[in-house]
């Protein structure tokens, strides 16, 4: 089986994205919890090491970048729930993953009729 090819700009979430990006995953997942949304806001690092994340998916946790996030092997899906902890909606998100600043990524959206 071949390997996908690339999208320029855009990292594919596949069998090595899933397990570079487990820890960070596996963290964002317990967000589910709002004790565990709770102790993350009381002890950011803390929390990371309790999880395990690499030295990238630290720095990008630190950032609040969700492209940084994914390069690091987060999964957009996982990542919505740290985003919402960081004040972050899905057009933030989506003004990120574009170069927009929100309020141009919104006046496309609409542009485009949605």
């Amino acid at each position: 089986m071949s390997r996908p090819q690339s999208i320029p700009g855009t990292h594919l979430f596949d069998g090595a994205a899933a397990m570079k990006g487990y820890a960070l995953n596996k963290m964002c997942y317990s967000f589910n919890s709002a004790a565990n949304r709770e102790a993350f806001k009381q002890d950011e690092d803390g929390y990371c090491e309790r999880y395990g994340l690499n030295a990238q998916q630290r720095e990008a946790v630190r950032h609040r970048n969700v492209l940084e996030l994914i390069a690091a092997g987060g999964n957009v899906y996982y990542l919505a729930k740290l985003a919402g902890i960081f004040g972050l909606d899905v057009q933030d998100l989506g003004a990120q993953q574009t170069g927009l600043s929100k309020d141009e990524f919104k006046a496309k959206l609409v542009a485009a009729g949605r």
